[in-house]
């Protein structure tokens, strides 16, 4: 079993900066893929950006390149994701999911944490 566990979310100004972190426990979690999705009430679920098991490829959405950055730290029987959000704009406040597991479908989701972003 994986369990996924965010922090880092919270409400910051237009322009500002915050860093999600997402810290992954269960003994095949290093091999598997990690990533974001976040959502807004009435909205679906929308990709973020995700990495691979090693931390050499990444993938991002359109609306957040060259603005967000993911990361992640494997060691031992733990994996940690990192999104540093930077730019921030409004139209980011949602809810932010960690997941985990092999794209497109992945099998675990962590709690959520929310992100606000104030204009």
């Amino acid at each position: 079993q994986v369990q996924l566990v965010e922090s880092g979310g919270g409400l910051v100004q237009a322009g500002g900066s915050l860093r999600l972190s997402c810290v992954a426990s269960g003994r095949t979690v290093s091999s598997f893929a990690m990533g974001w999705y976040r959502q807004t009430p009435g909205k679906e679920r929308e990709f973020v950006a995700a990495i691979n098991w090693s931390g050499e490829h990444t993938i991002y959405a359109d609306s957040v390149k060259a603005r967000f950055t993911i990361s992640r730290d494997n060691a031992n029987a733990e994996s940690t994701v990192y999104l540093q959000m930077n730019s921030l704009k409004p139209e980011d406040t949602a809810v932010y999911y960690c997941v985990a597991g092999v794209p497109p479908d992945y099998d675990y989701w962590g709690q959520g944490t929310q992100v606000t972003v104030s204009s």
